[in-house]
């Protein structure tokens, strides 16, 4: 029996109310019901609804209490609140009129599975803490890559295998400290030396491997733009010259990121000539296909991958295309120890027989972080609720309507496309300056009836319409050509008077 020590002084508590269930089924049962009524009312207004939300800076805050309450509040009065002050605060990305940025898809068998990884509340960082939460990820990476025909080397049968990252910018990251600590033979852990290392990737990539520069010690000074052709893709010969710059002033190249779809233009690198220059040069190729790596569940889209094999690492997100919910991202490596031998640390407290076995994988050494969630589950309710069957029937009639956009824009003599339409994506412009652009996309948003955005091509102010989200129709599509067309009209008729 511990004892008491007496010299201390006793310490008064106020009284409290019983300690909470943190989870009581019947009110679940109750909860649960109300929020799908919720949910299912909010998916079919959401086509009414303002896409770009229309709330001042600080009007959600100022709207919200000072203070938490000290009592416990009825449910219905938080379903209340979320009609009141959340969702005039949302910018509605599931709406059918999104069409700005890349698409973030929910489905109703993502909703339930993420429902579900909540509830489970599994901590997935070690084999040991739930096999099924590892399993079932390795299965369903394995399941993709081979519905996608990604090189055998990916799967975790070989040498290779999958893993699910928040975004493909972690998957850049963790690709990129690796690539280090194999070009340095792990000094840099050891010694933070890393010996003068240099990165390439094209003017074109995503901002996130600036990030990633940073974050991983190699510095942006350290990662080089190189060049893009007319359709915006790297350009091989440019990248081979600059190695070869970089090498004879004593740096040490080791890494290139490569594109197949670029965030402004969905441009695609040459993936073969690129890879070919990373061998013979002993580089890493890492391959960023973040939204356009879902088209490969196509047969007929599968030839902008061609030289994959070549990579090193490859992500895509099926958080983006695939009716799958953030965060759901795909990280394939070739060869995964090079990627947990740059990632691993085992204090005593991880250490368990089942990992020292070294026959299961500890995906905790496959990431940045220690912890991980369920996320696998999302993925197995995808795929078997659609079917790849229902997720390429989607993808291709969003490739066709895209097309059918693209086409309007090339036959108005008002409009022009700057790039050819690539995928679902197109980007295209008024025939006039980039302030009169830049006031067509204000009015076109600020209207509310569909949400744009742009980007910056050629020195021009171009704006992208993507057709991807997953309840866009041919007559949310035609609907925005009306309006983009009609609002440029009265605008250039405005000026004109």
């Amino acid at each position: 029996m511990p004892t008491v020590d007496a010299s201390r002084p006793s310490v008064s508590l106020p009284a409290v109310s019983a300690v909470p269930q943190a989870f009581e089924p019947d009110a679940f049962r109750a909860q649960l019901a109300a929020l799908a009524d919720w949910i299912c009312s909010y998916y079919e207004r959401l086509p009414r609804l303002p896409v770009l939300s229309q709330v001042a800076a600080g009007d959600v805050f100022a709207a919200l209490p000072p203070t938490a309450p000290e009592l416990p509040e009825p449910f219905d009065a938080v379903l209340a609140d979320l009609d009141r002050i959340v969702v005039p605060g949302l910018t509605h990305w599931q709406s059918p009129s999104f069409f700005a940025y890349f698409p973030a898809n929910a489905s109703g068998p993502s909703m339930l599975a993420e429902l579900l990884s909540a509830a489970l509340g599994v901590q997935g960082m070690l084999w040991q803490t739930s096999p099924a939460c590892t399993e079932v990820e390795t299965r369903m990476l394995d399941w993709l890559a081979e519905a996608c025909a990604w090189p055998a080397v990916f799967r975790a049968g070989g040498k290779g295998g999958g893993v699910l990252q928040d975004s493909a910018s972690s998957a850049g990251l963790c690709a990129l400290i690796a690539a280090r600590e194999q070009a340095t033979e792990g000094a840099s852990n050891h010694t933070g030396y890393t010996g003068g290392l240099v990165a390439y990737t094209s003017s074109q990539a995503h901002s996130s491997l600036d990030k990633a520069a940073m974050l991983a010690g190699i510095g942006r000074a350290n990662l080089r733009k190189i060049d893009v052709d007319a359709s915006f893709a790297m350009v091989p010969d440019t990248l081979r010259a600059a190695i070869a710059v970089d090498r004879a002033a004593g740096l040490k190249p080791f890494y290139v990121c490569a594109t197949v779809g670029t965030t402004s233009s969905l441009a695609c690198d040459p993936l073969r000539e690129i890879g070919e220059i990373c061998r013979e040069e002993g580089l890493w190729l890492h391959v960023d296909a973040a939204m356009a790596g879902s088209v490969a569940l196509l047969p007929e889209q599968r030839a902008r991958f061609d030289g994959l094999e070549l990579a090193a690492s490859y992500c895509f997100n099926p958080h983006k295309w695939l009716l799958t919910n953030f965060d759901c991202s795909c990280f394939y490596v070739a060869d995964r120890r090079a990627l947990t031998n740059a990632l691993s640390i085992t204090p005593e407290y991880l250490r368990n027989e089942a990992s020292d076995s070294g026959e299961v994988f500890d995906y905790r050494d496959w990431q940045v972080p220690l912890g991980r969630r369920f996320r696998a589950l999302k993925l197995w309710f995808v795929l078997r609720g659609f079917g790849l069957s229902g997720l390429r029937t989607l993808l291709r009639e969003h490739l066709e309507l895209a097309c059918l956009f693209g086409s309007w824009v090339a036959a108005d003599p008002d409009f022009e496309l700057v790039t050819p339409v690539s995928l679902n994506l197109v980007c295209f412009r008024y025939r006039g300056s980039d302030a009169f652009n830049r006031q067509l996309q204000a009015c076109l948003n600020e209207e509310g009836s569909l949400f744009i955005s742009h980007t910056a091509l050629r020195g021009q102010h171009v704006l992208r319409l993507c057709v991807g989200q997953a309840a866009t129709a041919a007559q949310h599509v035609e609907n925005a050509w009306h309006t983009i067309r009609e609002t440029a009209r009265r605008l250039a008729h405005q000026k004109d008077n």
